[in-house]
């Protein structure tokens, strides 16, 4: 039998932050394991990554949220005589609108995403990434650090995200395993039109950063073995000032950025 190949899984990898990460870790000679719905978005992403000269990766078309999805992700794997040696969470999605005003199975969706599939991957593949003294990178939010009314859910999804990290992170420290939390702010990608964003949003006025930088700020900290990264300086103030505000004024100031000039989310 062959030697088992260790690679990169990088989850919501058709596009975005996760189809820029895929090419920076290729660039730096990992292999890759590219999982998402999309199965044409990563063939494609597959066969670009191929022109350059590097490994083919594995495309894995997967809906996470599914039954049952993880252990086949992992027998597939398995199958393909290929270990993980990071694990990179990117899926997700969040949608714009009030609890009460949202479809409830699609809420529902956000935390078995974000969360669930998150959580489920990490639990999976712990075994491997321990005795490979390996290392997660976790895709979070600067939202991670406050409430969100207009985007309840997604908001708290992230939250979830930085404080599961974080102590993960500490839990695994003396197996060598290195966890590192991406914290971007507002990021050009198919995100928002997802989640239901058009330009008179307050919160797109922010300056959006581009996938490609964001992806390779989080890439350079899950080397360094930094905790939290959080990309570019207004950022990083946002996330420090902002949790100080008292909530009576930071609550309805977020909720009123992320509402339409109409009134209606």
């Amino acid at each position: 039998m062959s030697a088992p190949r260790p690679a990169v899984l990088v989850t919501g990898a058709s596009g975005g932050i996760g189809a820029d990460l895929a090419r920076i870790f290729a660039r730096h000679g990992h292999d890759l394991v590219l999982v998402a719905r999309s199965a044409e978005k990563l063939k494609a992403l597959a066969d670009e990554i191929e022109s350059t000269g590097r490994s083919r990766p594995l495309v894995v078309p997967c809906d996470l949220t599914a039954v049952g999805a993880v252990d086949a992700l992992a027998a597939r794997l398995e199958a393909e005589g290929v270990v993980v040696e990071i694990l990179v969470n990117n899926a997700g999605y969040g949608l714009l609108g009030d609890v009460a005003d949202l479809d409830p199975v699609a809420q529902m969706g956000i935390i078995d995403l974000n969360i669930r599939a998150l959580v489920a991957l990490c639990l999976r593949f712990l075994p491997e990434l321990r005795a490979r003294r390996g290392k997660i990178l976790n895709v979070a939010s600067v939202v991670a650090f406050f409430p969100g009314p207009g985007m309840a859910i997604y908001y708290a999804s992230k939250a979830f995200t930085l404080s599961f990290g974080q102590a993960l992170g500490q839990e695994l420290r003396g197996f060598g395993v290195g966890v590192t939390t991406l914290c971007p702010g507002v990021t050009l990608t198919g995100f928002q039109a997802r989640a239901g964003f058009t330009s008179d949003i307050a919160i797109m006025r922010f300056g959006a950063a581009t996938s490609a930088s964001v992806a390779a700020s989080g890439y350079a900290g899950l080397i360094a073995g930094r905790r939290t990264v959080i990309p570019g300086f207004s950022n990083k103030l946002l996330c420090r000032i902002v949790p100080l505000l008292p909530r009576a004024i930071l609550l309805p100031m977020i909720a009123s950025m992320q509402k339409r000039k109409t009134g209606k989310t």
